[in-house]
């Protein structure tokens, strides 16, 4: 096994685990903030959403901090671009691309416009099944705290 997969595959793994235990965190911090009875319920649930936005764009840049680092600090990652008229570039991204790419591939949107090239696939296809399943577990638990409040207000 070579060099940088190896690494891609030590960087995923690790990155995969901060964001599982940020969203655990952050959903048993929401939930014992939507339980006080500090907020009518429409505004729990407000809170809640609000709450769940900024916990997937922490996790999104979580997984930017990991294209990052992998691009510029180990080189093991390359992305193509399609430039404006130029076909496709390669060329060393900012963070705010990697922000975006990340928030690309974690919605699943998949849009095209950046490629991962080589071993950084793995942490692009990781992303994506990862960003699923932590929208899903967001979208159980929105469905759980509404059960509770839907209509008390």
């Amino acid at each position: 096994m070579d060099l940088p997969l190896l690494i891609t595959m030590l960087a995923t793994a690790i990155i995969v685990t901060v964001c599982v235990l940020l969203h655990y965190e952050g959903l048993r911090g929401l939930s014992r903030w939507v339980t006080m009875e500090l907020l009518p319920p429409r505004g729990r649930i407000t809170t809640l959403i609000l709450g769940l936005i900024l916990l997937h764009s922490a996790e999104i840049w979580v997984f930017a901090g990991g294209y990052y680092l992998l691009e510029s600090v180990t080189d093991y990652a390359d992305f193509l671009h399609f430039g404006f008229g130029e076909g496709m570039v390669e060329r060393p991204m900012t963070l705010f691309d990697h922000a975006y790419y990340s928030a690309v591939v974690y919605t699943t949107l998949g849009f095209g416009d950046v490629v991962p090239v080589g071993a950084v696939r793995l942490l692009t296809g990781t992303e994506a099944v990862t960003g699923l399943g932590m929208i899903t577990w967001s979208a159980s638990f929105v469905f759980l705290e509404m059960q509770r409040y839907w209509g008390r207000d």
